[in-house]
């Protein structure tokens, strides 16, 4: 029973204390938190920890994109989640900005391991093909739990201020961030950036219905893909099935509704997105939930003619790189979180 304990103790030691103070490409800190199941990575953006200030928790978006990439001439670059597109120096006045690692994926990642979307796949051969041990853990309360994981630790730090307690996401990022508003009683405010109110599945129905109303297909063919879509949905509910495909999980998991989730939720709430975004298309529906439940904690940010990432959009509908946003749009939520 001693040696049992002795190993227990060992291990909360090892999640207490199990951090690299190692500076990455003289962006971040990186730390990891070593569990039964799971190693949780996560970064500070800075290069030292000298001020004490509130946590700002940013949750990135889906698919295994590295934090790091590692180009074969050995120079390192910072994907972070998408948090170059934002001001970082601007942030960081008032917060550090962590952000956590996607599940069984490694902080830094040699370039070759990663396919044309910049996602982390084990065999270069085959850039379509995810890590396995990835694919299993895509799903919300995984993501929801690493987080609690990751704040239970930080808010031990002598550098950080927990009277208020900031977290925010992107597309998946904001399922992931309303699970833990939801869930955590320290959060003090919630950013919802490019969030579907209604899951992720319902997008691909509502995407087949504008192109059949454009005459981009036919509705025979978008009436055969949106019933495939119901049969997808319903085998994820099928544990043989999942099982066989563990793709399916994550459409279970993130296709839960946010809407009824938002709604629970007491704290300031705030709620950005591009007015060409078919994943927030109903986010125009919001606010007459919350006025029909007498709720007055949201405060939303209609961004006219922006797509999901809050590009301008051209006259064919395709992004225009050349015209992005995301400063403006973050830099909008930290003045607010601020006031």
């Amino acid at each position: 029973m001693k040696s049992i304990n002795t190993i227990i103790f060992l291990c909360l030691v090892q999640i207490i204390f199990g951090q690299n103070r190692n500076i990455i490409n003289n962006q971040a800190i990186p730390f990891s938190l070593i569990q039964k199941k799971d190693t949780i990575d996560f970064i500070v953006i800075d290069t030292k920890l000298d001020r004490v200030k509130p946590i700002f928790l940013f949750c990135q978006g889906s698919l295994p994109l590295p934090l790091f990439v590692k180009t074969a001439k050995e120079k390192i670059w910072m994907i972070g989640g998408g948090i170059t597109n934002f001001d970082l120096d601007e942030i960081k006045k008032n917060y550090h900005l962590i952000v956590i690692s996607m599940p069984k994926t490694p902080v830094i990642i040699d370039e070759k391991n990663l396919n044309e979307s910049y996602c982390y796949i084990p065999n270069a051969e085959k850039p379509d093909e995810f890590d396995a041990d990835y694919v299993k853990s895509d799903y919300l309360e995984n993501y929801g739990n690493r987080a609690k994981a990751v704040l239970k630790f930080l808010r031990k730090q002598k550098w950080v201020d927990n009277s208020k307690l900031i977290v925010a996401g992107h597309s998946q990022g904001s399922k992931v961030a309303t699970l833990i508003a939801l869930n955590n009683k320290k959060v003090t405010n919630l950013g919802l950036f490019g969030a579907n109110p209604f899951g992720r599945i319902d997008q691909n129905i509502r995407n087949y219905r504008k192109s059949a109303e454009s005459k981009q297909m036919t509705w025979e063919e978008a009436d055969e893909r949106i019933e495939n879509t119901y049969k997808m949905l319903n085998d994820s509910y099928d544990e043989k099935k999942l099982k066989e495909n563990p793709d399916l999980l994550a459409w279970k998991s993130f296709s839960r509704p946010l809407i009824n989730d938002w709604l629970k939720i007491k704290i300031p709430t705030y709620l950005a997105y591009g007015t060409n975004d078919i994943a927030s298309d109903l986010c125009d529906l919001v606010p007459l939930f919350y006025i029909q439940n007498s709720k007055t904690n949201l405060t939303y940010k209609r961004y006219l003619n922006l797509e999901h990432n809050f590009f301008e959009v051209k006259e064919n509908g395709r992004a225009d790189y050349e015209k992005e946003h995301w400063q403006e749009v973050m830099n909008e939520f930290i003045k607010w979180t601020v006031k």
